[in-house]
């Protein structure tokens, strides 16, 4: 392909996104005049009209379009690595926005952040704690953790932490006046201290496993909170069961303020991934970000 043909080719590109010759024209650093004239060249090359003009709007025939969804993606991809070239040149720098529960920060991340920190301080990363499934897309987030089993399929996505477990703990003083659950079902006669879902409203279900068979419970709540924090301060001091990650109460189980019940109901599920767009072009420091929290030899085991 000419310098020419290249040219006239990322000028339709461009005319055909903005939707306007003066928007196109601006963009491109050229007059009106020259980059209309550089369409007509190109249309009248290739034998066909690519774009309708009307004295309000520019828009694409059905040949138009077709090239269009070609090119565009073409362009953007070279786009992106001149600009990933470019950046080699000096310290990665730029602004990483991710999206993530607060479990995640503080119990798989935070390691790897503080890696990538210490190593790109010119990098300005922004670790927004939130429960809801956010869309990332339309909040303008380079990237979202979530647990596996909640991804949405046209998403890339890492694992970025081993499997995970639930555990389901209380007091020795709430054990010692309430007794012990040996099933799923004895739950329904305990106190319990729940979760309000922040997407729809309503609470966590407590999900159990064991040999194939599945079991989903509702409690009876005695406390509802959407803080694991809470959770366990409200277990250790006897206001009922709590159902959460087993790493969130591991200091708790460790020096006996909790106890553990109906741990051969909590099987493994998957861990978290960190996710992006599938079109998602990368900057320099989003791919060493990437790199910093990719599962490596012993970090995910």
């Amino acid at each position: 392909m000419s310098q020419e043909n290249f040219n006239d080719l990322y000028a339709f590109v461009c005319v055909a996104q903005e939707g306007s010759f003066t928007k196109a024209a601006a963009k491109l650093n050229v007059s009106q005049s020259a980059l209309s004239q550089t369409v007509r060249n190109l249309e009248q090359r290739m034998g066909i009209r690519l774009l309708s003009r009307t004295t309000r709007s520019v828009a694409t025939t059905h040949a138009g379009e077709r090239l269009f969804v070609k090119l565009a993606p073409l362009f953007e991809d070279v786009t992106q690595e001149l600009q990933d070239i470019n950046e080699l040149r000096d310290c990665p720098r730029g602004l990483i926005r991710i999206t993530t529960p607060e479990f995640a920060i503080e119990h798989v991340m935070w390691p790897g952040v503080k890696r990538f920190i210490e190593k790109y301080p010119d990098v300005t990363l922004e670790l927004n704690a939130d429960n809801r499934l956010v869309d990332i897309v339309g909040e303008r987030y380079d990237a979202g953790v979530r647990l596996g089993e909640m991804l949405a399929k046209d998403m890339i996505a890492m694992p970025i932490s081993p499997e995970l477990r639930i555990a389901v703990t209380g007091s020795p003083k709430y054990f010692a006046e309430n007794g012990i659950p040996l099933h799923p079902k004895d739950l329904m006669q305990h106190r319990c201290i729940n979760w309000r879902l922040p997407t729809v409203g309503g609470m966590l279900p407590w999900e159990f496993e064991r040999d194939g068979e599945k079991i989903s419970i509702r409690p009876n709540n005695s406390l509802i909170l959407n803080t694991s924090s809470a959770g366990i301060k409200a277990a250790v001091d006897g206001m009922g069961l709590f159902y959460t990650m087993e790493e969130t109460v591991q200091a708790e189980l460790d020096d006996g303020r909790l106890v553990r019940v109906l741990e051969e109901w909590c099987a493994p599920f998957p861990g978290f991934y960190l996710y992006y767009p599938s079109r998602h072009h990368r900057s320099q420091a989003f791919s060493l970000f990437l790199e910093e929290m990719r599962c490596k030899e012993g970090r995910c085991k």
